[in-house]
């Protein structure tokens, strides 16, 4: 195992950045776990283990040694640890029309890369193999979204398009049968309705704004989570919405709720 040259010290903290992780097609993933779940869905470049620190990885992979102070240097995290992964980004697909066949996820406009993260962790956890994202999603690169999804990402397929093109197409195509949900202040009560577990789009808006106005037209079937606080003795207020990432898993765990 040979030690990390400055350059590539100066490299690897570089793709924190996104112009650089699209300009070299590279992101990098901090921590054994996360580092050992992503070998298994992207083609890892180089590792870099703190001295003192072993792992396995596969032979043809390079394997450099660092300093503690190299490894804060190029680490994202508060506390670093210790390990670091550099793999090399999917090619930019487009989805084909073979995602219409299975339940999907479309994110329109998300913008903290924490909610990103996490949304594609949930997506994972209930079966959710595609994510549709709008071009003003947080980039699903982004060091913050690569930690959240505890290696997720390498199980479900990230698609960047635009989702009033893509939508306005598959109107276009003929599927009209495919229901669309979204999640909207004015929608259905959504434990009162009756849901497909297989197929269908779910789309869930931005932290501020909800579904941009240009998406929610495609929207065939609204739907909306009550807030329960009227029930509780003596409470005057109530948030005012669901933080997205907490939203989607709700939505999502009653798509896959047995019927």
């Amino acid at each position: 195992m040979q030690s990390i040259s400055k350059a590539q010290v100066k490299f690897i903290r570089s793709l924190q950045q996104k112009k650089f992780r699209d300009q070299e097609g590279l992101f990098v993933a901090e921590g054994g776990k996360c580092v050992e779940e992503l070998s298994r869905g992207f083609e890892p470049v180089q590792i870099v283990l703190q001295q003192g620190l072993s792992c396995s990885f596969p032979a043809d992979v390079a394997v450099f040694s660092a300093t503690p102070t190299e490894i804060e240097q190029m680490s994202s995290l508060r506390t670093p640890q210790g390990i670091l992964g550099v793999f090399r980004k999917r090619p930019d697909n487009s989805p084909d029309s073979a995602v219409t066949n299975d339940l999907v996820l479309a994110l329109d406009g998300i913008q903290d890369p924490g909610n990103l993260g996490t949304i594609i962790r949930t997506c994972d956890w209930f079966g959710i193999r595609s994510i549709l994202c709008s071009r003003e999603t947080a980039d699903c690169y982004n060091p913050k979204v690569v930690q959240a999804t505890m290696g997720a990402l390498a199980r479900v397929q990230i698609y960047y398009v635009s989702l009033t093109d893509w939508l306005s197409q598959l109107q276009n195509a003929g599927n009209p049968q495919l229901p669309v949900y979204g999640t909207l202040l004015d929608g259905k009560n959504i434990y009162e309705q009756t849901l497909s577990p297989r197929k269908g789009l779910i789309i869930m808006g931005n932290e501020g704004n909800g579904i941009s106005p240009e998406v929610r037209k495609f929207i065939t079937h609204p739907l909306y989570i009550p807030s329960y606080s009227d029930s509780v003795p003596d409470s005057s207020e109530v948030v005012e919405s669901l933080n997205v990432s907490i939203a989607t898993a709700i939505v999502l765990a009653e798509f896959r709720r047995p019927r």
